[in-house]
């Protein structure tokens, strides 16, 4: 049960600062559901981020966070452009329709990621009662493939969603990841990139749980408050999870996360490729994908954990995280080559 391994960095540990930080605010009472001074100091925090006009909604996770972005921006008659591979379409159980009830529009891709040329042959049929209405462009950041949009990629996308009067979301389950491997601020590639609304994670990079949903449009976020309440996503202790984000980005934790989980999959990536292992993606941030015979796969599982990506090709994803070590991957690395050479 305890055995370590590259299969999610949701699998890590908490950090040690948020476990304390948790501890911390345990301490007395107050006031529950938000109206309580950690809550509000990391409300700030965000807003100083991201712009005075910045509306944050705290909820528990990132299904939860997708959800409420969704359900926020959109009414049941339109529909949601997204990659094939995101995690909206595939791995939230149909979530996102159940409770918006708008469509989501699965694009094919080659990396993960969606590009203006794949998404307008999707741009039709508005103003016909019998369509889905188009409403929204999803992105993930970093994507599910483990790469990763640059700020002009992002603007071509928003510039495409507004030009058609859609919004553009983008799901930041790792965006400190991004933020680290694109060395900007979070703002430059998400609100001044024209992102409309933004799914902001946690918990896979230190945290033990919590997302934010932040509106860059304070009129768009009306009724988030309503909808977060109906979602069951509303905290009734909401201090532990913003004591959380106080101590996530004091000193910049999440840089220094973010920093070595990303640094372990380009050790990782280097590793498995001098071995003779072919890297099918382009490693931006914290995912490996790599194709392997199934018979070293089942092995090597045997001793480590991680997941199948594509089946058909025989891919693999490899996830690091912060707790990832160079002992770690030594280990990996020993046992792969030896079933390599047998």
């Amino acid at each position: 049960m305890n055995r370590r391994g590259f299969a999610s960095d949701n699998n890590s540990g908490v950090h040690p600062n948020i476990i304390e930080a948790i501890s911390k605010a345990n301490q007395g009472h107050v006031t529950g559901y938000g109206d309580d001074v950690y809550t509000q100091k990391a409300i700030e925090h965000f807003k100083s981020a991201f712009g005075p006009k910045t509306e944050v909604f705290f909820v528990f996770n990132g299904t939860g966070a997708n959800v409420l972005a969704i359900s926020t921006l959109l009414r049941s008659f339109q529909s949601v452009i997204c990659a094939s591979t995101a995690h909206i379409m595939v791995d939230e159980c149909g979530a996102p329709e159940k409770f918006s009830g708008s469509k989501l529009i699965p694009v094919e891709t080659p990396d993960g990621k969606l590009r203006p040329e794949l998404i307008l042959p999707h741009l039709h049929g508005f103003g016909f009662e019998h369509h889905a209405q188009p409403g929204m462009i999803s992105i993930s950041q970093v994507s599910e493939m483990g790469t990763l949009y640059s700020v002009n990629e992002i603007k071509q996308l928003a510039d495409l969603a507004h030009q058609h009067g859609m919004f553009l979301h983008m799901d930041g389950a790792r965006i400190a990841n991004a933020a680290v491997a694109l060395n900007l601020p979070f703002a430059d590639f998400t609100k001044d990139a024209g992102v409309d609304v933004l799914s902001f994670g946690g918990t896979k990079n230190g945290m033990m749980m919590g997302e934010a949903v932040l509106i860059f449009n304070n009129e768009l976020a009306e009724n988030a408050k309503y909808l977060r309440k109906q979602s069951a996503q509303l905290f009734s202790k909401m201090r532990f999870v913003s004591a959380q984000f106080l101590a996530y980005f004091e000193n910049d934790l999440w840089k220094q996360n973010a920093q070595h989980s990303n640094n372990m999959a380009k050790i990782l990536a280097e590793k498995v490729s001098a071995l003779g292992v072919k890297i099918t993606q382009k490693v931006e941030a914290n995912g490996v994908f790599a194709i392997i015979d199934d018979g070293v796969r089942d092995k090597l599982q045997k001793e480590y954990f991680f997941y199948p990506w594509d089946e058909n090709k025989h891919e693999v994803r490899w996830m690091t995280a912060f707790d990832t070590t160079h002992n770690d991957i030594e280990g990996f690395c020993k046992t792969l080559e030896q079933l390599l050479n047998e």
